[in-house]
């Protein structure tokens, strides 16, 4: 039971969350092709939602819960305020995409961690002690991760590697120097609506601790409110207009894993893991991003990248080492008053029986 347990609130989360991670990746590379084939990311982020709403659902009727806790009007307040960060942030990531590489936006969202840690810590989620060595590796963790990313946008750089894939045409934005600095930018922003949005999202979690009925209602929100943002941005018929082709099988991809797969995920380990650790997993994107983009669309491989996503790592990894530590010191901590606890029990009880004999 207890290996079930450790199982449970350990490897189940990691192993979920790096697929999210895999899944994110493959969505992003994805979309790019599918763009290149003319495909609108409004359109597409639109039928995407719809169709994981649609999933969430279903799921939803056939795993119900017998109880539900109480609904209240705030609950209901914030996850509309969920939803339109989350729309701010799909519409700043993949419009970061269309501008530079999913590459790129791979390396920018290891600035999460940097991101999560300081909503973190102005929400009061995370401790600031500057004598701890453990709050001195997530600060330094978290300069590296945003200088890493500075040289990521900035420092594009020179070829260290072409590759011998058919290069894919991106409409009129193209990657000059320019373009790359304002997909960097957008995808910087994106990242940061996306910190907030897992820090209001474990609020909603510990108000209605229902996970999977958020997962579907924050789906069901999102969908609402980009319909009629979409229609107005993108009002020709013929950009709605799917045929069965590369782009429809894409929309289906990113509705049932780039995002219904994700919403369920990220609702179930909120809860168990926190804010900061989903967001640490950010960086593993970088060498999976960096192979998609090389091999399928023929991106060349830049060294402002490679010197910026190293530096990002170790960043990220200087974050997770100061929030092991951390939390092996509040182990460390229970256990000992734990102990305390019990050996105090029995010179209690021998108290109250001398009582009695009296």
């Amino acid at each position: 039971m207890g290996s079930w347990n450790n199982c449970k609130k350990n490897v189940v989360p990691f192993a979920a969350i790096a697929a999210v991670e895999c899944s994110i990746v493959a969505t992003t590379t994805l979309y790019k092709a599918a763009h290149a084939k003319g495909l609108h990311y409004f359109v597409f982020f639109t039928y995407s939602y719809i169709l994981a709403s649609l999933v969430l659902l279903f799921l939803s009727f056939v795993f119900p819960r017998r109880r539900l806790p109480p609904f209240k009007l705030s609950v209901l307040n914030k996850i509309i305020l969920l939803s339109v960060i989350g729309l701010l942030a799909m519409m700043s990531g993949y419009k970061g995409i269309e501008y530079s590489s999913p590459a790129l936006a791979s390396s920018i969202s290891t600035l999460a961690p940097a991101f999560t840690f300081i909503l973190a810590l102005l929400f009061r989620m995370e401790s600031l002690d500057l004598r701890s060595s453990t709050t001195q590796a997530k600060i330094i963790g978290t300069i590296a991760s945003i200088s890493g990313a500075l040289v990521a946008v900035l420092c594009k750089g020179p070829t260290i590697l072409s590759s011998q894939s058919p290069k894919v045409s991106y409409h009129s934005l193209g990657t000059s120097q320019a373009n790359w600095a304002i997909g960097g930018l957008l995808q910087a922003i994106a990242q940061l609506l996306s910190a907030a949005s897992h820090i209001l999202q474990a609020h909603i979690l510990i108000m209605y601790p229902a996970e999977l009925y958020v997962a579907v209602m924050h789906s069901l929100g999102l969908t609402i409110i980009a319909i009629p943002v979409s229609f107005m941005v993108e009002n020709q018929l013929s950009a709605w207009t799917l045929k069965p082709d590369i782009k429809l099988a894409i929309v289906m991809y990113a509705g049932l894993f780039g995002k219904a797969f994700i919403l369920a995920i990220y609702s179930f380990c909120l809860p168990l893991k926190g804010p900061l650790y989903i967001s640490i997993f950010k960086p593993l994107s970088i060498i999976i991003a960096t192979a998609a983009s090389f091999i399928l669309l023929g991106d060349d491989l830049h060294l402002g990248s490679v010197v910026g996503g190293m530096i990002l790592l170790l960043g990220f990894y200087a974050v997770l080492w100061g929030k092991a530590k951390e939390q092996e010191t509040k182990n460390c901590g229970s256990e000992s008053l734990g102990a305390s606890i019990e050996a105090k029990i029995p010179l209690l009880r021998s108290h109250i029986e001398e009582k009695c004999v009296e």
